[in-house]
């Protein structure tokens, strides 16, 4: 890549691709000239949205890698976290509710 962004050129399929765009849109009476300028602006327009598709792209690499770091490091700790003993207590409210809504629902429909 060279450094001065005003003499890197770009492809030649976009310059291809600029210059169709240019040729689909001509007015009648329009000089070929006017239609280069055209199709050099549509050329600009296709470069600007690569780079700006280039650098989206660069930026949810980064994001995923950022992202995936943490994930490996918790991966790593998985193995200590399974050795530990975790004990889970459940609420006897929560059953109990169960079971008054279970009777309330069989008396309900009896009467």
């Amino acid at each position: 890549m060279t450094k001065n962004k005003k003499y890197q050129k770009t492809s030649p399929q976009t310059q291809v691709d600029a210059l169709k765009v240019a040729k689909a849109t001509q007015r009648p009476g329009q000089t070929k000239e006017q239609t280069k300028l055209i199709a050099l602006g549509v050329e600009k327009a296709i470069t600007l949205y690569k780079k700006q598709q280039k650098e989206k792209s660069r930026e949810l690499n980064r994001k995923l890698q950022k992202a995936s770091k943490p994930a490996t490091s918790l991966h790593e700790d998985a193995p200590l976290e399974s050795e530990s003993n975790i004990i889970y207590k459940q609420s006897v409210a929560a059953w109990v509710l169960l079971f008054v809504s279970w009777v309330g629902f069989v008396i309900y429909l009896y009467l």
